[in-house]
């Protein structure tokens, strides 16, 4: 069965390299915190560490979608404000 084509734009676009399982934690400080590291040391992306954080954050959420239960979006939603703390643009 094929990859389905966020997969593949996830591992290779001139997305983040993530660290593995970070879009399942239910810490979303941690997930901010996952974001930054991978942002701040990745050669892939092409904007600043801030935009590609949180554009990877919300690519995650809407490909996700309605297979995304609601206590987890809220997580992620959650990290999407930890991840403006994280980079004091709160």
């Amino acid at each position: 069965m094929p990859e389905k084509w966020s997969a593949e734009v996830t591992e290779k676009s001139d997305a983040l390299t993530l660290e593995e399982g970070v879009f399942e934690s239910e810490d979303p400080e941690k997930i901010a915190a996952s974001l930054k590291r991978s942002a701040e040391k990745s050669h892939r992306r092409k904007s600043e560490p801030f935009r590609s954080a949180m554009s990877m954050l919300t690519f995650y959420i809407n490909r996700a979608g309605k297979n995304l239960p609601a206590s987890q979006k809220k997580v992620l939603e959650q990290a999407k404000v930890e991840l403006r703390k994280e980079f004091g643009r709160e």
